[in-house]
């Protein structure tokens, strides 16, 4: 038996829950990664206590379906994000349009995750943490020395209290290192977990596509992160470096085909899974790994129903003896 095939449902939330978990079902899935938006899984009735929970949960099970993490991507990125009117829809009505109230609110809401999840018998919650600094990321004007060092000093001033609720919980946070985030190659993964204290509740949701566009070797992720990779999402990426657009997309949409790069369904891009699945192996990881279904040229259904084969063929445990010990008595 390999490791368990989920799909995130962050991508679905048009759907309600159980027509996603009836459908997830039919396409082979071992479980859904529950998103924390909407209507799939209520933070504030999850904290509550645990009948909300265990009525998830047993909506999942009539469909054969398990939870093994939740996602609360949306609000974590309020933490430390300027907080303009792109997250407007994220939040209470009351606190649209402005900024320090709704990162308050994504502080608190944070802390809360954290209970849901226990409540929920889940050890790992996804997301994001924002940055306050990603608009420095080319440093044009000038930046000041300390300019970079403020902004994970904020975000160890933030998420420091936000992760000890976590520790108390026994959950504990899986960034998905990406841009717009605190953490979005090695080198400034390094900087996140220095600026936190390298606290126990933090570590990654590793997500490959997001660093093969940036021409970093996702497996080279895992090996010089071994023991923070708490989580692993699934997800392709295709790059497009005609001559005319690069990395930074040319502020065209995902899906136009004028990008320097977009994201593909499992198997259909670039992303070498064999050699990840050699390096979670080599780590010891036998978590979920989690569909992150985003295609803007294929078939949601048919990218959900292929991904789940794809994956389930190319994963493979690892090896108990060394080839050669089978040698021994020729």
């Amino acid at each position: 038996m390999g490791r368990p095939i989920t799909l995130v449902t962050g991508q679905w939330t048009d759907l309600p829950l159980e027509t996603l978990a009836q459908k997830a079902s039919g396409w082979g899935y071992d479980g859904l990664e529950l998103a924390c938006w909407g209507g799939h899984f209520d933070v504030a009735k999850g904290a509550e206590g645990t009948q909300y929970c265990e009525e998830r949960k047993a909506l999942l099970a009539r469909y054969g379906l398990n939870v093994w993490a939740i996602s609360n991507h949306l609000v974590g990125q309020m933490v430390l994000d300027p907080n303009d009117h792109r997250s407007d829809d994220w939040v209470p009505e009351e606190l649209k349009g402005k900024p320090e109230e709704k990162s308050e609110w994504a502080i608190a809401e944070m802390k809360r995750t954290a209970v849901a999840a226990r409540n929920m018998g889940v050890s790992i919650v996804n997301g994001f943490t924002g940055s306050s600094i990603w608009h420095l990321v080319y440093p044009f004007p000038p930046l000041d020395p300390d300019d970079v060092k403020k902004g994970y000093d904020l975000f160890a001033e933030r998420w420091g209290p936000i992760l000890d609720v976590f520790q108390e919980n026994g959950v504990k946070f899986a960034l998905e290192v990406h841009p717009t985030e605190i953490a979005f190659d090695i080198y400034s993964t390094h900087m996140a977990l220095e600026a936190i204290g390298h606290h126990p509740a933090f570590g990654f949701n590793f997500d490959p596509s997001h660093l093969l566009w940036q021409m970093v070797d996702p497996v080279q992720f895992i090996r010089e992160f071994p023991d923070r990779i708490f989580h692993v999402h699934a997800k392709d990426a295709v790059t497009n470096f005609d001559g005319r657009a690069g990395v930074l997309a040319s502020h065209l949409p995902f899906g136009d085909p004028r990008r320097g790069w977009d994201f593909r369904s499992p198997g259909r891009g670039e992303v070498n899974f064999e050699e990840i699945i050699r390096a979670l192996n080599q780590i010891g990881y036998d978590g979920p790994l989690s569909v992150e279904w985003e295609d803007s040229g294929m078939d949601r259904e048919h990218g959900a129903a292929e991904a789940v084969q794809f994956l389930r063929e190319i994963d493979f445990p690892p090896s108990t003896i060394g080839f050669e010990s089978g040698m021994r008595d020729v």
